[in-house]
């Protein structure tokens, strides 16, 4: 498995990232808290992983109510010593961790949801620590301000930004150089060949400020797999199932000619759609790696098939253009 250098951070990822949002639950949705991956087959997936090369992991305090976390723990705790070194796990705060619950990127409370988070993996630090969403309700200067503070005292090593607008990270690399405070690193948005409007806002400020990038749902919600046909009903169980809100835009003829279109791409080539567009994912410049979330062991195959695609930038670009 390739790694890479994430943006100036000095710290190297594995190209694929593994998304543990679906461990003991569906993200960070209450609703669905203790169900999604059970502890047994996340295991599974994590020594799958690890075995595929993939040395960085990706949770979140508030995924499955803490229970990601506290797999990812409970697995690490029987490794030894080469794998907990090696390890880079990345988790991130915002998110209420149950109904009713409080939510936000304060300063107590990050540090707080750190120490919460160290106990459940049972580290003393943790590589790459991010504000999961960006809070409207708190200054970025105090946000700023306590992954700075966590960063000095050894807890963190970087800190990052997920769902970001261009103009909300532009405003806090600006503060962290202002105010001489630990800046953002990279930047973490959904990403694919079906949701790319980061190319035109949030990109321009990657290159500006020599950010690394590691969009999640590099599949499109499964929409890039071909689980989704043209006039049939989703598959039981799947997102378009259980939490459709986020892809329903996608519900349309216009999507469902280019994914057609995509489907005979595959083809040709003999590979998966999955694993071709994981592979267009990383060959476009800005991505250093793409977080993947699989639900079993088997969904891993796209990611070593995507390993072994190499596609030159004519062929990338045409890709592109099928969804344009």
């Amino acid at each position: 498995m390739e790694h890479r250098a994430l943006g100036r951070s000095g710290i190297e990822t594995s190209r694929i990232i593994l998304g543990c949002g679906n461990f003991g639950g569906i993200g960070s949705s209450p609703a669905f808290f203790g169900q999604g991956t059970p502890k047994d087959e996340a295991f599974r997936l994590l020594d799958a992983a690890w075995e595929l090369g993939i040395t960085t992991f990706d949770t979140a305090d508030a995924y499955g109510g803490g229970r990601s976390e506290a797999f990812i723990g409970e697995w690490l705790s029987t490794k030894g010593a080469a794998v907990r070194d090696a390890l880079v796990i990345a988790t991130k705060t915002f998110n209420p961790m149950d109904e009713g619950s409080d939510h936000g990127l304060g300063r107590k409370r990050i540090h707080r949801q750190l120490e919460s988070s160290l106990a459940r993996l049972g580290v003393e630090r943790v590589t790459l620590y991010l504000a999961h969403d960006f809070d409207p309700d708190t200054p970025q200067e105090e946000t700023l301000q306590a992954f700075d503070e966590l960063r000095r005292a050894g807890k963190i090593a970087a800190a990052g930004a997920s769902n970001f607008t261009g103009e909300q990270l532009a405003e806090a690399l600006e503060l962290a150089e202002l105010e001489g405070l630990g800046r953002y690193e990279w930047v973490q948005n959904g990403f694919s060949l079906l949701e790319q409007g980061d190319r035109e806002t949030v990109f321009p400020v990657c290159h500006e400020h020599g950010l690394g990038y590691t969009p999640f749902s590099p599949l499109a919600g499964g929409w890039l797999t071909g689980k989704y046909r043209r006039g049939a009903a989703p598959p039981h169980g799947s997102r378009m199932t259980l939490r459709p809100e986020p892809y329903g835009a996608y519900q349309s003829d216009r999507v469902f000619d280019a994914l057609e279109r995509f489907e005979q791409e595959a083809a040709g080539r003999g590979v998966s759609m999955a694993g071709l567009a994981l592979a267009w994912a990383l060959a476009v410049p800005e991505v250093t790696a793409v977080v993947i979330g699989p639900n079993r062991v088997e969904h891993l195959a796209p990611a070593a098939e995507a390993a072994g695609i190499v596609l030159s930038p004519a062929e990338r670009d045409r890709l592109t253009e099928v969804f344009a």
